[in-house]
């Protein structure tokens, strides 16, 4: 084969590599759109009268989360079964940002922590592995700690609207995930980063639960005059 032949060669597998990450591209933009729908939806749950909407976002959420399900699905078939690390930088902002949500829903409807495997059946992938397009566990941990940082915000509306209970749910669910975080030893860097601030929600949710008992509001929410989960 002549260097000519080499390059031409060459130039077919680059082509090909370029039209495999366009198609990727073009579904992971799908996916975006799908995952700010349903961001914006459940901020709804921070304004007003939100806390009494939350069954309903939830429920509308999870309809979202069918689409996303055929998108993934659609993802999946876009690159060889054996090549998703390769190709995985594409969509690994927005599987985060789907499991945050899918965590932000399941939190809002039980309050605990939705496990891998749950989230992975909530978008319709696979949680081992060795099975294909999969959940992988960093992915999932960055999208718990996006988690947090809403709880932290969803603590301070709380006050606003007259919930005081909530916040000392809240305390007390993030200081066990804290908790559980302190129990892994991080050696992604980009992980460790997100993780360090966990510590910052922490403490911002302390001071609202300070400032609760400060104000004696405390009190009344753990005498049962809290708000509605």
């Amino acid at each position: 084969m002549s260097v000519s032949d080499m390059f031409i060669a060459l130039q077919g597998v680059l082509t090909a590599d370029q039209d495999i990450r366009e198609e990727i591209r073009r579904e992971v933009q799908t996916l975006e759109q799908t995952a700010r729908e349903v961001l914006t939806l459940l901020q709804g749950v921070h304004q007003g009268a939100g806390f009494q909407a939350i069954p309903k976002k939830c429920q509308k959420a999870r309809e979202h989360f069918g689409t996303v399900r055929t998108q993934l699905a659609s993802l999946k078939t876009k690159f060889p079964a054996d090549q998703y690390y390769r190709f995985h930088e594409h969509w690994r902002f927005v599987l985060q940002r789907l499991v945050f949500l899918a965590a932000f829903v399941v939190y809002l409807e039980t309050e605990t922590l939705v496990t891998r495997e749950a989230v992975s059946e909530i978008l319709g992938i696979e949680a081992d592995r060795e099975r294909g397009f999969h959940l992988d566990i960093e992915d999932y941990l960055s999208g718990v700690l996006t988690l947090a940082s809403e709880l932290a915000r969803l603590a301070v509306n709380s006050v606003t609207a007259g919930d005081y209970s909530r916040p000392l749910r809240i305390s007390t669910f993030i200081n066990e995930l804290d908790s559980g975080f302190r129990l892994l030893n991080l050696k992604n860097d980009s992980l460790r980063k997100r993780y360090d601030g966990l510590k910052y929600d922490v403490k911002k949710i302390e001071e609202v639960v300070y400032d609760l008992s400060i104000r004696g509001l405390n009190k009344e929410a753990t005498g049962g005059a809290g708000g509605e989960k």
